[in-house]
């Protein structure tokens, strides 16, 4: 550290075990007030257990931690809150049936007029950019805004060291560089930053130095400036993961066919789909981009069988109308489902692998006439832990035991070993380390080329163009046409995600 830029935070020799597993080896680590600095790895890597460590929602097994010089003992959040450290968490840590201004209010604390908190909540939102409603209840937002939630309530405690988690993960890029606005300021005002991210573009352009972990320890102490986005997916994997190749082919037989399908949100903050037209072939990949909140989480609930309501339109799966069918039965039609949400939806958080297999695998075998079969469940758990290198203990892992980039592997691994006919994704990457990252996508184009259909709902517009044969994009309910990808730039995409006419985006 230097004079101008005193010690923050200095962590050595931190150790933390779980089992034969040593998520934290030896690790080393300073920050100075004011610094930026990445913490990079790969799924597994120990990036959120050393978080948690800081944060004080884990306690290490060895190890110092100094706090502006001293040493201290972080037992509990609040007393990492009281010492001035907040963090965003990459799993939210929010009650659903509360409103925003409800969880705020839980981590302040000092008691706050209803009113005055309602105020506050708006004016930092808005001067960050970051909108959300105080009167909101959770459960009826979007990923997206939900990571604005986590984001706003740490701004409002005046953190002096902030972490945060895959910030990144469900933001528009408009929403990130307005982040990174907030995050300069708030360096240049004395506030320290530690930044875990996947996305090494925004690594080099945000953070002031990083270190990178690999298996639990620390492979080196670098300067992201210095470095490139290969060299840096080395450092994190030891190689550059492979690339996504994504060759023309002829398509088939429509696998899902929407006309015209109009639903209203049964939420009171919804968004509703109107006039909704969409085709997925045999052989494609379609994606839709958007602004987070502009319908995705409703249009994936329609087309899953989540929400089925009264509508106008039709929807077919394989050819058979299934628009008032719930998930089961398009299921039985040949849909997947990987929802956005890997915890509580994707995957249930206390159970095992094996029995999170069994939660749509029954078409595998793992169940006959409503029983268990449980060396059948081990034995396609097993399977995409291998094929997907879901680093864990094994089948029996709990679900909730796991890195978020490790369990995403697990549900999508899951939902493509059912060789279905149609694949739904919402957010296949979100979260997820480049290695990961580009398996999960690899996964979807060698599906696609076996003959799958795929819909694909993702943020992330470079993971479109990478992976699809035709986007279309979604705004507030209303879905463009799906467009050939060469026809297409982000440029065109923008446009589409303003509103403005189909016809503007050759």
């Amino acid at each position: 550290m230097t004079a101008d830029r005193p010690e923050r935070l200095r962590l050595t020799s931190i150790c933390k075990r779980y089992g034969e597993l040593k998520a934290n080896d030896q690790i080393d680590l300073a920050v100075g007030a004011g610094e930026i600095h990445a913490v990079l790895g790969e799924n597994g890597a120990g990036k959120s257990t050393l978080m948690k460590i800081i944060y004080g929602v884990t306690q290490p097994d060895s190890g110092t931690l100094f706090w502006e010089g001293q040493p201290v003992e972080i037992q509990s959040p609040a007393i990492a809150r009281q010492l001035g450290i907040g963090m965003v968490f990459q799993h939210f840590a929010l009650f659903q049936t509360l409103t925003v201004a409800q969880n705020i209010a839980l981590a302040l604390e000092a008691d706050i007029d209803d009113t005055e908190l309602a105020r506050r909540i708006t004016e930092v939102s808005q001067r960050y950019g970051l909108p959300v409603d105080p009167q909101r209840l959770v459960h009826t937002m979007s990923v997206g805004e939900r990571q604005r939630v986590e984001i706003v309530r740490c701004l409002l405690q005046s953190p002096k060291l902030l972490i945060m988690d895959e910030p990144t993960s469900v933001l528009t890029p408009m929403a990130v560089q307005t982040l990174f606005v907030t995050l300069r300021r708030l360096a240049s005002e004395g506030v320290s930053i530690l930044y875990i991210s996947h996305k090494l573009d925004e690594i080099r352009s945000l953070c002031d130095s990083a270190t990178v972990l690999r298996g639990g320890r620390v492979v080196t102490h670098t300067l992201p400036r210095n470095e490139s986005n290969d060299s840096l997916a080395r450092l994190m994997v030891g190689s550059a993961p492979a690339p996504c190749v994504l060759e023309l082919q002829d398509t088939g037989a429509k696998q899902l066919e929407v006309n015209d399908y109009c639903l209203a949100s049964p939420e009171a903050f919804g968004v509703d789909l109107q006039d909704i037209n969409l085709t997925v072939r045999s052989g494609e990949i379609v994606g839709i981009a958007g602004v987070s909140g502009n319908g995705q989480k409703e249009l994936a609930a329609a087309l899953s069988g989540e929400t089925v309501g009264p509508h106008r339109g039709w929807l077919r799966i394989a050819g058979q109308t299934a628009d008032h069918q719930g998930p089961t039965r398009r299921r039985a039609l040949g849909m997947a489902f990987v929802p956005e949400e890997r915890l509580g939806r994707g995957a249930v958080p206390n159970l095992s692998l094996a029995d999170n297999a069994l939660l749509t695998g029954s078409a595998m075998g793992l169940a006959t006439k409503g029983v268990r079969r449980p060396r059948r469940m081990a034995a396609y758990a097993r399977e995409i832990i291998q094929r997907f290198k879901v680093r864990c203990g094994g089948e029996q892992s709990i679900a909730q035991s796991l890195s978020g980039g490790n369990l995403q592997k697990f549900i999508v691994g899951r939902e493509i070993g059912l060789q279905p006919k149609l694949l739904l994704v919402s957010q296949p990457t979100w979260g997820v380390d480049v290695s990961a990252a580009q398996l999960i996508r690899n996964a979807l184009i060698e599906l696609r080329n076996s003959g799958a259909a795929i819909l694909v709902i993702s943020e992330e517009l470079d993971e479109l163009f990478m992976i699809c044969d035709r986007i279309a994009v979604i705004t507030k309910g209303r879905l463009s046409p799906a467009y050939p990808r060469a026809q297409l730039s982000t440029e065109s995409i923008g446009l589409l995600m303003s509103g403005s006419e189909g016809e503007q985006h050759a």
